[in-house]
């Protein structure tokens, strides 16, 4: 099968190139500024069919300019516009997409209306395609207009991988070249590993249905005091200084370090869950309703579970694996994974769970790893008869969700029947 795979290594370069690569990225700003400009003025005093535009006629307004307004353009290669109006395309894109889709309740994700950059508040990155040539003996790539570049690091590219553009971006004083190819992959064969459930936490990262849970790493907070100290430093200089630049090229390297840690251990721990098991149940996590939490905010972000899922998905595609989601709402927390009590009254602060049915205690995090993997083999698999004339599962409760009669389920499943049939009760 044709996959596509990115490729990123950090460029070797000298003052010069450093120059030309920042001359480039701001042409690649001035390009997004100018494109979000005009289709604003354009739909502010345009009627019709003539207040939207696209990529293309954007492009060609703008090479028409640049031989009387902005000349300097011709400077760096024309790919670089033409890539940015088409960033801009499929931003406004995604932007209606969203509302109309949040207009007609299919989603609450939020994607924003397409905002200007400002130098120095915005990423320095920028794209090329066209005649790119890897020379991997010397460690070169030649780009258009650019030339040859040297790379810090031998690339270990396919060789039948056919490269369709590269992203060079900068993060801190450092520059990287990323490489979007399309290889051929053969299949992957199924994997033959047990499953695991996940169960994501901020006293452990995750709590595996195998018993070992993976510790929870602290990548920003351990250097806590050294971001308050950069911090502060770096609030003290004087606006548009040297040492205020200075400083906050001492921060952008700190932080840099630390994206470095926290993708370091994500991609390790993907691939370990990835290889080693053939399906893995996660949660399916309300992110931003995590991140809305003022005292537990931080905590979430530096363990990054939602780069965590995203990475899982993909990598479990090449390893011949299976990522399953199941109910956000279902109560992991608050169910016995042994016989299936459900505990209304379970605060956070409560790190055991003992059931008062059948004594059961263990740790918090473990025992909603072992509901998850319960909740698969149930839900999943069926292993509880449902009839097709008359639904009778049970949700985590215990009980019968569209129940046919009262008297029938007691006799079938040896239980009370529901106070309030059909109703699910999850809180």
């Amino acid at each position: 099968m044709l996959v596509i795979r990115g490729y990123k290594y950090e460029l070797n370069i000298n003052n010069k190139e450093r120059t030309v690569l920042t001359k480039c990225a701001g042409t690649a700003r001035f390009a997004w500024n100018w494109g979000l400009a005009n289709r604003n003025q354009r739909y502010q005093t345009q009627t019709g069919v003539a207040r939207y535009t696209d990529a293309m006629k954007q492009n060609k307004e703008l090479n028409r300019l640049k031989r009387t307004e902005f000349p300097w353009m011709y400077e760096v290669s024309k790919c670089i516009p033409q890539e940015v109006l088409r960033n801009l395309d499929r931003a406004y894109q995604n932007f209606f997409t969203n509302t109309r889709k949040r207009k007609q309740k299919r989603t609450q994700q939020f994607v924003g209306f397409p905002k200007f950059k400002k130098k120095g508040r915005c990423k320095d990155s920028f794209r090329l395609t066209g005649t790119i040539k890897l020379f991997l003996g010397d460690k070169l790539v030649q780009l258009p207009r650019l030339g040859k570049l040297r790379l810090k690091e031998r690339p270990n590219l396919p060789t039948s991988a056919r490269i369709l553009n590269v992203t060079i971006s900068r993060t801190a004083d450092r520059w990287y070249i990323a490489f979007a190819v399309k290889e051929e992959q053969s299949d992957p064969k199924p994997n033959k590993g047990p499953l695991v459930a996940l169960d994501t936490g901020l006293s452990v990262f995750a709590a595996l249905s195998s018993g070992i849970p993976i510790s929870r790493p602290k990548f920003l907070l351990q250097q806590a005091r050294k971001q308050r100290r950069l911090s502060k430093a770096h609030s003290r200089k004087q606006k548009g200084s040297h040492n205020k630049r200075k400083s906050a090229l001492r921060l952008g390297r700190f932080y840099r370090r630390i994206t470095n840690q926290r993708q370091n251990f994500l991609h390790q721990t993907s691939t370990y869950l990835a290889k080693n098991h053939s399906v893995i149940v996660l949660e399916d996590l309300h992110i931003k309703g995590l991140m809305q939490n003022r005292k537990l905010s931080k905590y979430w972000a530096d363990l990054s579970h939602g780069l965590f899922q995203r990475i899982l998905e993909y990598k479990t595609v090449w390893y011949g694996s299976t990522v399953i989601k199941i109910d956000r709402w279902f109560p992991s927390s608050k169910l016995c994974s042994n016989c299936l009590y459900y505990r209304r009254d379970l605060p956070l602060s409560t790190r055991i769970f003992h059931c008062p049915l059948c004594g059961l205690e263990l740790d918090r995090d473990q025992n909603a790893a072992f509901n998850v993997a319960n909740y698969y083999w149930i839900y999943q698999f069926r292993l509880f008869p449902v009839a097709e004339s008359s639904a009778e599962t049970l949700n985590a409760c215990g009980e019968v969700v569209r129940p046919a009669s009262k008297q029938a389920h007691v006799e079938e499943a040896g239980r009370t029947a529901p106070t309030k049939a059909g109703k699910k009760s999850y809180s």
